[in-house]
This record gives C-alpha cells, sequence and structure tokens, in this order.
C-alpha cells in the first residue's frame, strides 16, 4: 500500500509541474493579445443574450456538480484505473470553470454599460427638471404681476362719494355734465370727484365757523370755572363750621359722606357688609331715641379703612393699564432676558401670593360694652378666593389682671370659635378653593389663618356669601337679603361672647388664688358653712384630658372636641382629695360646662365605680339650670363649682364611721340630714333646701 501511495504522489507532482509550465505558457501567450481580448469581449457583450448566458450558467454549474459528484465517487471506490478517469473529469471541470469566469467577466461588462447608461439618463432628467423649475418660476412672477395690476387701487376708490343718482341731482349742470357723462364712466367718475372736492370746501369753511364758537364757549366755561372753584372753599368753610352742629345732633354727614364716596370701591362681598351693619347701626340708634332717626348706633362703629388708590387702580379695565405700562414693559424685557428662570418653587411660592392676596381695602366694626370694653372685628375680602376673613382684637376700659389659665379666653383663634355650632373657621367654606388650592400646592388653610384671618361661616352669610356644598361654584354675586337676616343674630352673639369671656377672664383670676367667687343673687344656692376648698386651678390640653381615666365617658359620649377649653381643678377636705377636669364649650354659657370627678380618699373612686360620685356628677352637669343665676347665666360656672365643694361636704359627712378606729371622726356631721341614704345604690342627699337649711333627696 505505501508503493501504490508513493507512485499516485509522484504522478501528481509531475501533473502539477506540467500544469505549472502550461500556465505559464499560456500567460506568455496572452500577454501580447491582452488588450485585443478585452476589446472582444466588450463587442461580444453586445452580440449575446443574456438570457442564454444565464441558461449557460446553470447548465455550466449542474456539470461541475455532477463531475464533482462523479469524482467523489470514484476517489471513494480506489480502483486502479480511476486515477485516469479523476484526471479526465478534472480537466472537464476547468473548462467549466473557465467558462464561469468568462462568463463572470461578460456580467460585469454588462452591470458597467447599465450604471453609464441610467448615469447618462439621470443627467438628462436633472436638466429638463431644471428647466422646469425656471419656467414655472418664471410663470409665477408672471401671475404675481398679473395680480398687482389686477388688484391696484386708486386713490379716488378709497373716498367714499355719494351714489350716482344724488350726484344728479344736487350737482349743477356745470359739474354733472350728463350729456357727456351718462355713457362714459370715466368721465362721470371725474365729475363725481369734482362734486366731491367742492362740497368739501364747503364744509371746510363750516368747520372753521365752528371752531370759533367752539372758542367762545370755551372762554365761557373758564370763566364758569373761576366762579366754582372761588366758591369751593367757601362751601368748605361752611361744612367745617357745621362740624360741631352735626357732633352735637349726632349726625356727621360730612364723615358718612366720605365713607361712602369710598364705599364704591369696595368688592361686592365688603360693600354689601358694610351697608348692612350700617343699616343695622340706623335701626338700633332709632329705636334707643327717637328724636333722633338719622342718628349712628354710639355702641356700633362701622369704618373703611386701606389704600383707596389702590383699590381705584384695580376697578380699571384691564386695557388702561396695559396701555400705561406698554413702555416699562418693553424696557423690563430686555433685562428679564439677562436673567435666570425662576425655579418652580418660586414659580409656585408666587402663584400663593397672588391666590391669597387680600382687597386693599376691608371694613372695621366695633362693637362697645357698658363697661367700655370693645370688640374690633377687622373683614378682609380674598379677591381669588372670593371668601372673607375675619381678625379680631379686644380693648378693655381698665387693665384687668390676667389670669394664667385665661390665656386662650380672648386669643383671636378662640374668641370667635364655634359662634354657630360647628363653625370653627379652620377651612375655607367656598368649595372651589381646594381646587385652586391644588393647582398651587397648598395643603390646609389652616396654615395661613394668622395672616389672612378666619374664613367663617357666619362671616361670609354677613357678605351676602352662600356657598352651597354639593358642587363647587366659581364666584358668587354678594346677596343683600342673606346678609340682612344674619346681622342682627350674629351682633347679639358676639355681644354675648365678650361678655362671657370677660366674665370668665375675672372668674378665673380668682379661682387661681383659690377663690370661688359667688354673687349675692346666688348666695341661697348653697348653705352659709362649705368646709371643702378650692386648691387649685389651671388649664390643660386636651391631650392632657384625654390621658385621664375618669374622663372617658364623656369622650366616648362625643362631648369633648379638640376646639374646646379644658381645666383641672382640685378640691380638699382634710384628707380627702377631689380632682375635677372641666370641658368649656366655646358657647359658654348658653352650653353648660361638663365635669368629671375622681375622688382620692380610701382608694381612688370615680363615677365609673361610685354611685354617689356619679349622683354628684349629675347635680353639675344636669341640673346646672339651678345654677345659672341672673341673665345670661355668666356665674354658671363658679356656681358649678361651688355646688361641687358642698356635695363632696355631703359625701364625707354621711360616711359611716369606722367603730374598729379609736378617737374623733374625721369628717363629723354639721349639716342637716332628713334621710341619709335611699334606694339599693345607697345615695346620698346632695339636694340643698334653702329655706329650710337641710339636704333631700333627689
Amino acid at each position: 500500500m505505501s508503493v501504490e501511495s508513493a507512485k499516485k504522489r509522484k504522478t501528481k507532482v509531475i501533473r502539477s509541474d506540467g500544469g505549472a509550465a502550461e500556465k505559464e505558457a499560456r500567460k506568455g501567450r496572452g500577454d501580447g493579445d491582452q488588450e485585443n481580448k478585452i476589446y472582444s469581449e466588450e463587442a461580444e457583450v453586445d452580440t449575446r443574450d443574456p438570457a442564454k448566458d444565464y441558461d449557460l450558467y446553470k447548465e455550466t454549474c449542474e456539470d461541475l456538480q455532477r463531475l464533482m459528484a462523479e469524482i467523489h465517487e470514484l476517489k471513494s471506490k480506489g480502483g486502479k484505473d480511476a486515477a485516469a478517469e479523476i484526471d479526465e473529469r478534472r480537466i472537464q471541470s476547468c473548462i467549466h470553470f473557465m467558462t464561469l469566469k468568462k462568463l463572470n467577466r461578460l456580467a460585469h461588462i454588462r452591470l458597467k454599460k447599465g450604471r453609464d447608461q441610467t448615469h447618462e439618463a439621470k443627467q438628462k432628467v436633472d436638466a429638463l427638471h431644471l428647466q422646469l423649475q425656471n419656467l414655472l418660476y418664471e410663470v409665477m412672477h408672471l401671475q404675481k404681476e398679473i395680480t398687482k395690476c389686477l388688484e391696484f387701487k386708486s386713490k379716488h376708490e378709497e373716498i367714499d362719494l355719494v351714489n350716482v343718482e344724488e350726484f344728479y341731482q344736487d350737482a349743477p349742470s356745470d359739474i354733472s355734465k350728463p350729456d357727456f357723462t351718462m355713457n362714459d364712466p370715466h368721465q362721470q367718475t371725474l365729475s363725481r370727484l369734482d362734486w366731491e372736492l367742492e362740497q368739501r370746501k364747503r364744509l371746510a369753511e363750516k368747520y372753521k365757523e365752528s371752531l370759533a364758537n367752539k372758542e367762545k364757549i370755551m372762554k365761557d366755561i373758564e370763566i364758569k370755572k373761576e366762579y366754582l372753584s372761588s366758591l369751593q372753599p367757601r362751601l368748605n368753610a361752611i361744612m367745617q363750621a357745621s362740624l360741631p352742629v352735626q357732633e352735637y345732633l349726632s349726625m356727621p354727614f360730612d364723615q358718612a359722606h366720605k365713607q361712602y364716596d369710598i364705599a364704591r370701591h369696595l368688592p361686592p362681598p365688603l360693600y354689601v357688609l358694610y351697608v348692612q351693619a350700617n343699616s343695622y347701626g340706623q335701626a338700633c340708634a332709632q329705636m334707643n331715641k327717637a328724636s333722633q332717626p338719622y342718628g349712628q348706633d354710639k355702641n356700633l362703629t362701622v369704618a373703611i379703612d386701606g389704600d383707596v388708590e389702590e383699590a381705584k387702580a384695580l376697578s380699571r379695565p384691564p386695557e388702561d393699564s396695559q396701555d400705561d405700562e406698554s413702555d416699562s414693559d418693553a424696557e423690563e424685557e430686555q433685562t428679564t432676558t439677562k436673567r435666570r428662570r425662576p425655579t418652580l418653587g418660586l414659580q409656585l411660592d408666587d402663584k400663593r401670593r397672588e391666590m391669597l392676596k387680600r382687597h386693599p381695602l376691608s371694613i372695621t366694626l366695633d362693637l362697645k360694652y357698658k363697661d367700655g370694653s370693645v370688640l374690633h372685628l377687622y373683614f378682609y375680602y380674598l379677591m381669588s378666593l372670593n371668601i372673607v376673613t375675619v381678625k379680631t382684637k379686644v380693648t378693655t376700659a381698665t387693665e384687668m389682671s390676667v389670669a394664667i389659665s385665661a390665656g386662650d379666653l380672648l386669643a383671636p383663634a378662640s374668641l370667635l370659635s364655634c359662634l354657630y355650632p360647628g363653625d370653627h373657621g379652620k377651612k375655607t367654606p367656598n368649595p372651589a378653593n381646594q381646587y385652586q388650592f391644588d393647582k398651587v400646592g397648598i395643603l390646609t388653610f389652616s396654615d395661613y389663618i394668622v395672616d389672612l384671618g378666619h374664613p367663617y361661616v357666619w362671616v361670609q352669610k354677613l357678605g351676602g356669601l352662600h356657598f352651597p356644598k354639593d358642587q363647587p361654584q366659581k364666584s358668587m354675586l354678594a346677596d343683600n337679603s342673606l346678609s340682612a337676616s344674619h346681622m342682627e343674630t350674629t351682633i347679639k352673639l358676639l355681644r354675648v361672647r365678650l361678655q362671657s369671656r370677660l366674665a370668665l377672664q375675672k372668674q378665673f383670676a380668682s379661682l387661681e388664688h383659690s377663690i370661688v367667687p359667688i354673687s349675692s343673687e346666688c348666695q341661697h344656692l348653697f348653705p352659709v358653712k362649705i368646709i371643702s376648698r378650692l386648691i387649685k386651678w389651671c388649664a390643660i390640653s386636651y391631650d392632657d384630658y384625654v390621658v385621664l381615666p375618669y374622663t372617658k365617658h364623656v369622650r366616648e359620649a362625643d362631648m369633648a372636641h379638640e376646639t374646646d377649653l379644658y381645666f383641672s381643678a382640685l378640691i380638699e377636705r382634710g384628707t380627702a382629695k377631689l380632682h375635677v377636669a372641666i370641658v368649656l364649650n366655646p358657647g359658654y354659657s348658653t352650653i353648660p360646662p361638663i365635669f368629671s370627678i375622681c375622688l382620692h380618699w380610701k382608694g381612688e373612686k370615680s363615677s365609673r365605680n361610685d354611685d354617689n360620685l356619679k349622683a354628684m356628677e349629675g347635680e353639675v352637669n344636669v341640673c346646672f339650670k339651678e345654677l345659672l343665676g341672673p341673665k345670661p347665666g355668666h356665674q354658671l360656672l363658679t356656681n358649678q363649682i361651688q355646688r361641687l365643694c358642698m356635695c363632696l361636704d355631703v359625701y364625707l359627712e354621711t360616711e359611716t364611721h369606722d367603730s374598729s378606729v379609736e378617737g374623733p371622726k374625721e369628717f363629723p356631721r354639721e349639716k342637716m340630714f332628713l334621710r341619709l341614704l335611699r334606694g339599693p345604690n345607697r345615695i346620698k342627699p346632695f339636694k340643698y333646701n334653702h329655706p329650710q337649711g337641710f339636704f333631700t333627696h333627689r
């Protein structure tokens, strides 16, 4: 096998050398005729059919595949005569490869000629397209010139000439010339222009005469103005001289006239409030003094404050302000372009300030009381939110000793809270404001109450505004009837509120010194001797009140809210200590205080585990009407505390003495009782009978 393989390798080497020599010979022969072959192939491309070349290409490929398959088959068999056959098929395959190369050259020559032809066609198309564009541009230019010619208007067409019928009726015959102009439009137009010129000359003469008459009239007007200007100081002197008479008769016409002049620039809600409050003051003055039908109530004063000029600027049309500031805006545009753009936070701050902007004018309403105290109410109108807010201030005639626990009584945040039930003034009553707040990032209106005031519902009604809760409305019209229907009731509630707060302030000053003030009208409600004493009185917060365990039943009954005032008291007698937690509603004394008690004596007791302590709470919480005293009932709180001291005495004195303990009784019986205990709950007699001076059960 090794000898045969060596022979085969030797024959292949010889064949390859011969093939190389043959290729070199062919190359030598072909170098001289290379130019002729290229030229002949390019010429041959035009004579050959591409479709036939394609068929020849497919046949050649099939023959190559067949020859390769036969060579592979002969090699796989490995016979002795296979080498000659393989060489023959190799020669045929080489011939086919030469055919494929020729077809490839012809295909490239055809591709090059096709590209050249395409390029020449494109150049022709581009030249024709350029000619077309030039022609279209010339056509467009000619069309514009034709349009200009067609749209040309002479200046006489702008003149509004009289119609043809009036021209022939009014114009003289030497101008109209009907014989020449009736059939010639050009001559007719010239004649009408001559007639227009004649008429305008006549009108110019009349205009000069009118100017002369105008100058005469202007001179007469100047003379009358000088007379009137000299008359004004005299009238002012007369008005100044009449001021003492106006004050003496309580008829300040001059001041009222100025206020009415300013009131014209008020926004509608504040205008309604001003008119209704002023009318209510005049009505009160008429009822008090019938001899002064045009007087004003001295206990109710209404005034307008603020910048009148700024209010006038707001009432101007926006076009005027834009025209006046056009020059300054044009100058500012150049400077603003150089500045940096404001950030999103600064833009939101500007929008918030613009939304919460108040009207430059406000209303001040002062309520005076018999003791000289004054409640100042300042009403503002928020233009974008369309609501009215109020701020409060209290001034007293004399300096009062301010108790520590009375710090929130006259505070603006709590003074007018719940003037009407549920009206806390912490939220805006206009439902549309919530959508406005969402756009500028305002979470709650309560964050701005300190600066803007409280938007109570009753304030909106005084301004004639009513906002339905079912659907938000952007703008509401001020209603005079709504303001008038709430004015009297609201003024009375304001008076009662301040009176009750001033009375509480005096009472708290005494309670902090462990003194329970009882008026002479209420002395009959209590026995002469009450041993239990108030030891401590202080104000507490809502959180402190909630923590106390003996106030749970009040919280569960929903009778304690964050808007209420909370106080703590300590009553002692001997070793017994009574802790008291008090809920004071802002509507005191119309709404009575609520007491919760806890006794520390022989253990800790409250109304939850002791029926007698529950009865003591009922004496002050349920039977409060007996303790109101003289109207309007401002002594209710102190009377309740005094009754609680009295009930503690009764509770301790009626307790049974423990016989196992030696010594005197800690709480001797000093009061008269018809019966010590009653019923299965062993309730003690807490009711005091004034004429007889003893205690009985209810």
